[in-house]
């Protein structure tokens, strides 16, 4: 028997922005593989599915993903249709694109559904418009955390003249300020430290590059979190938005 695999992005948080298409392929679901950071609110599509837990965070322990890799083979070579529910994103820092490179090598049907990542919720949702006419021209989402621990081209990203948005930095908050400062960037660059994105306990802390570390330390910021490093960090304070609960 041949089943399937949904690589499905659950967005950040707040179940309200899941997809429709990520619901329809958890109303079909056999199996749910579910992430850590995945909302389990939004199971409540899947109610007659089985649930297994296979959870990635850093500085946790982890489910390795070779194990997740045989795992979902093996419940797709018994024909079952298998949801790997990501939190945000699958190609954005989740591995849906080596997990699906994977599958397919090995002859199993993949389908990829994009969720809202959570730059762009936790941005929205503290009124900042990440891009912004006459003030940012793009926006570049980056990895504090490689698993090769290469560095980044710091110089490029502080040259670029589009917002930064840095998933998985809060362990290294004084390693990104030290590397964008000697890049160039100002030390008054507006910044925006976001915890817990689109939830309704997310958080904001407004600071500058040259003051984000000191400030993340006395809010005692917590990861998830993301930051937003560019000139819209300051704009967006004024912007008349109302955000949802």
């Amino acid at each position: 028997m041949s089943g399937k695999v949904w690589l499905v992005g659950a967005g950040p948080g707040d179940p309200e922005l899941l997809t429709l298409k990520a619901v329809r392929a958890l109303h079909e679901a056999h199996i749910v593989m579910i992430d850590d950071l995945v909302n389990p609110a939004v199971l409540e599509h899947c109610p007659g599915a089985r649930i297994v837990p296979v959870g990635k965070r850093g500085g946790c322990r982890s489910t390795p993903q070779e194990f997740i890799h045989r795992l979902m083979l093996r419940y797709a070579r018994q024909g079952k249709c298998v949801v790997r529910l990501k939190g945000g994103d699958p190609c954005i820092f989740g591995r849906g694109g080596e997990e699906a490179e994977w599958l397919s090598a090995r002859g199993v049907e993949v389908e990829l559904v994009n969720g809202i990542t959570a730059g762009l919720a936790g941005a929205t949702n503290c009124g900042i418009p990440l891009t912004l006419r006459g003030i940012s021209r793009g926006v570049t989402l980056i990895t504090a955390h490689t698993q090769d621990d290469s560095s980044l081209n710091w110089q490029a990203l502080a040259q670029s003249g589009t917002t930064l948005v840095v998933y998985m930095g809060v362990a290294k908050l004084g390693e990104i300020r030290d590397s964008l400062l000697a890049s160039g960037m100002s030390a008054n660059m507006p910044i925006a430290m976001i915890e817990n994105a689109s939830l309704p306990q997310q958080r904001e802390c407004r600071s500058s590059l040259g003051d984000m570390q000191q400030d993340a330390q006395a809010f005692q910021l917590k990861s998830p979190a993301i930051l937003v490093i560019g000139e819209v960090a300051a704009s967006a304070q004024a912007l008349p938005l109302a955000v949802s609960a």
